[in-house]
This record gives C-alpha cells, sequence and structure tokens, in this order.
C-alpha cells in the first residue's frame, strides 16, 4: 500500500474540494494576470488563482506571463529591461478583446500588477505562484513578497523549469514551510514511477502535481495517476480546462482541482453557488 512521505499538511491544501483555480485570473473574461482578472475569479468563486511572475530591471517583482510586454501591453520590450514605472505607464487591458473589434479594457487604466499589491489587495485568496524568470533568479525577492505580506499559507510556488525548483527548494529548506508544486522534470519522475509500477517507492517533493490532461499523445490524469498520486497524498490540478465537458470528465476522475481561464464554468460544475 503506498503512503505519504509529506510532511504534515500544509494549511494551503485546506479548504472544500475541487478547488476552482483561475487561470491568470480569470483570463478569458478579462485581461490576464491583472487586478481586474483576479478580482473577476473572485467574484466567480475561485478558490485559487494562478499567476506568472518576473522582474523589472529595478528588481521589482511583477505579475506578468512572458518575458516580454508585447503581447499583453500597448508596449514592447523585455520586462528586466523595463523599470517599475516604465511598465506602469503601459496598458495591460491594450490588446484583450472578446471580439474581432471589441476591445472593452482599452484606456481604462489597467496595468501590469506589482505581486506585493496583488497580496495585499487579494487577502482572502490563495496564489499558485509561478515563477518564471530564471537569469537572474528572483527566488528570494519573491520569498520576500510573500512573507512581507503573511500570505505562507496562502500560496503555492509552482515552475515548470528544474532549475527555478531547485533555487525554490534550497531557498526554502527542508522543512518547505511554503507549498510547492512539482517541475517538468518531478512530474516526469512521478509519471515514469506509475508506468513502471514503482509509485510504492516514490518520495514526492512537492504538494501538488499541476499537469495538462495529457502531454506529447500520452495521457497523463487517468484514474490510476489521480489514485496514486492521492495515495501519496498529493492533490491533482489539471490545466488549462475550459470545455464544460472536460471539465465535469476530469471533476469525475476525482482530481482535486481544474485550473481555467473561465473559473465559474469549474464553480458550476462543483455545484458552487
Amino acid at each position: 500500500m503506498l503512503t505519504s512521505t509529506l510532511p504534515e499538511t500544509l494549511k494551503f491544501f485546506s479548504g472544500p474540494k475541487p478547488r476552482v483555480i483561475g487561470h491568470r485570473g480569470a483570463a478569458g473574461v478579462a485581461p490576464e494576470n491583472t487586478v481586474a482578472a483576479f478580482e473577476w475569479a473572485v467574484a466567480d468563486r475561485a478558490d485559487i488563482v494562478e499567476l506568472d511572475v518576473h522582474a523589472t530591471r529595478d528588481g521589482q517583482i511583477v505579475v506578468i506571463h512572458d518575458d516580454t510586454v508585447d503581447r499583453t501591453t500597448d508596449g514592447v520590450g523585455a520586462v528586466k529591461n523595463l523599470s517599475l514605472a516604465e511598465l506602469k505607464r503601459l496598458d495591460a487591458g491594450y490588446r484583450f478583446r472578446t471580439d474581432a473589434d471589441n476591445y472593452p479594457f482599452r484606456g481604462r487604466g489597467v496595468t501590469i500588477p506589482t505581486l506585493a499589491e496583488l497580496l495585499h489587495r487579494l487577502r482572502d485568496i490563495k496564489a499558485i505562484v509561478e515563477i518564471k524568470q530564471s537569469e537572474p533568479s528572483i527566488v528570494d525577492r519573491v520569498l520576500t513578497n510573500v512573507r512581507d505580506a503573511g500570505k505562507e499559507d496562502d500560496v503555492l510556488l509552482a515552475t515548470e523549469r528544474d532549475d527555478i525548483m531547485r533555487d525554490i527548494r534550497a531557498a526554502l529548506g527542508p522543512n518547505a514551510p511554503i507549498a510547492t508544486g512539482f517541475c517538468h522534470g518531478e512530474v516526469a519522475a512521478f509519471i515514469e514511477a506509475l508506468a513502471r509500477g514503482a509509485v510504492a517507492g516514490y518520495a514526492p517533493p512537492g504538494g501538488a502535481l499541476q499537469i495538462p490532461p495529457a502531454f506529447a499523445g500520452v495521457e497523463l490524469v487517468t484514474a490510476a495517476s489521480v489514485r496514486a498520486a492521492h495515495a501519496l497524498g498529493l492533490e491533482i490540478y489539471v490545466w488549462t480546462v475550459n470545455e464544460p465537458a472536460e471539465i465535469q470528465r476530469l471533476l469525475d476522475l476525482g482530481v482535486d482541482g481544474i485550473i481555467s481561464d473561465y473559473p465559474a464554468r469549474v464553480a458550476a460544475a462543483a455545484g458552487r453557488r
């Protein structure tokens, strides 16, 4: 029988399931990774918001997915080459549209938020903070923001990159007082152990697997993988799922959370009112 090797459950994992997780806030209905999107997610009954961070030229941690501002604002350039003041002058609602000719957030003062601003503003919600930038490392500054906001119990640190996760785990130390997810290599190790029937000897390094339903033609979220994860004390959060039928299928498999651009759809499937 499988048993968990994780320490006592962190407070991040308390609360009702399935967890409704807003992808970059509510990126389907408001400009991603902006206060507008995060507040929309809260209104749509999200339990958790997922967000991404980089650092500015002057060392401020800001909430943005890409390493440039080109796709999501009216500006151009690398985030790490711009100061916070320069970023704040950009219109982060400029490119969001609901159809070909409708840009409802342009010119409405939507800006790129700092992580500190967001954590202080969203006091009653949890956050998955995905660290995107590796050079130079921003792990220590992200941790400072989380601790200064008193949000250690409400944050899960995530990254796809193995090198960034090594920095995260080194900074947190062996007792891991803040929840962490799995990087790419750690997800691969779990799936490989499952395929070999060797999960009984597997020691999970984090508390939650953030995975797509499938990758490179391999089904990642199955009855077997959910069962094995739960036996190890892990939660499974599936991204990025927007179709109601697929949301329902995954909930029926017993996943612990759905990451969606439309958290209201997940909340409806989960029976939230």
